[in-house]
């Protein structure tokens, strides 16, 4: 099964020489379930041809906001559109979560709450996850046809479903730990308030679920679907 990288912004210079960008995150995070991968960088603009270049679609975090008067936010939302409409997967992580959930006629907003970074659990209502966050912007607004399947005190629209068309977490399952210390450490200091980073900090080191995650997102896209166009 093919699966298609959107890359919507790109890893910071001072980390992506430890770290890879995006992409190569999002291959070791879905590793050992036979996918093959293909990337694009929409957020420089490059875009694929057709919905059906690949089998399925996810979409990256980003230092953008959805609701960025950006140069790729429009088309990307309407490439969103199309391969929901054509139901082709779609998976969004972060921004990624919250681009689908604005092109699909829900509201993304800078939270009036704060920042969520580090080790953060989540209610996915059969259970509780553990997984890394570093995010200030939030679905506020759910599109008609969302369900939230993952939600805490801090963010109630914290995963969406849409029955087998799209599904999206605001969390990052593809952050380990040794990125989450780079992003505190060289991203954080003078945007992310100094109280939070020191909290993360201390939380270096819990376990995460992000191998959960990863086989509900393997599990999506491989859901069987008879009805693409």
């Amino acid at each position: 099964m093919q699966i298609g990288i959107l890359t919507t912004g790109h890893v910071a210079d001072s980390l992506i020489g430890d770290h890879g960008d995006y992409p190569f995150m999002f291959m070791a995070l879905l590793d050992g379930y036979g996918f093959t991968f293909s990337s694009y960088a929409v957020v420089d603009l490059e875009f694929p041809a057709s919905v059906h270049d690949a089998d399925g679609w996810l979409i990256t975090g980003s230092r953008h906001g959805a609701y960025d008067d950006l140069p790729f936010i429009a088309p990307l939302e309407q490439f969103i559109r199309d391969a929901y409409g054509a139901r082709v997967p779609l998976v969004g992580i972060c921004f990624g979560h919250q681009i689908i959930a604005q092109a699909l006629g829900g509201r993304v907003e800078k939270f009036s709450g704060g920042w969520a970074v580090g080790a953060t659990e989540y209610d996915f209502g059969d259970r509780k996850l553990m997984l890394n966050a570093w995010h200030q912007d939030q679905v506020t607004g759910l599109p008609p046809d969302a369900r939230v399947s993952a939600r805490n005190p801090f963010c109630e629209n914290a995963a969406l479903v849409y029955d087998d068309r799209a599904f999206s977490v605001q969390p990052h399952p593809e952050i380990r730990d040794d990125y989450m210390r780079g992003l505190l450490r060289k991203r954080g200091p003078g945007v992310v308030p100094d109280d939070i980073l020191g909290t993360a900090e201390t939380r270096i080191g819990t376990p995460l679920d992000d191998r959960i995650i990863a086989r509900q997102i393997a599990e999506f896209f491989m859901k069987p679907r008879t009805n693409n166009v």
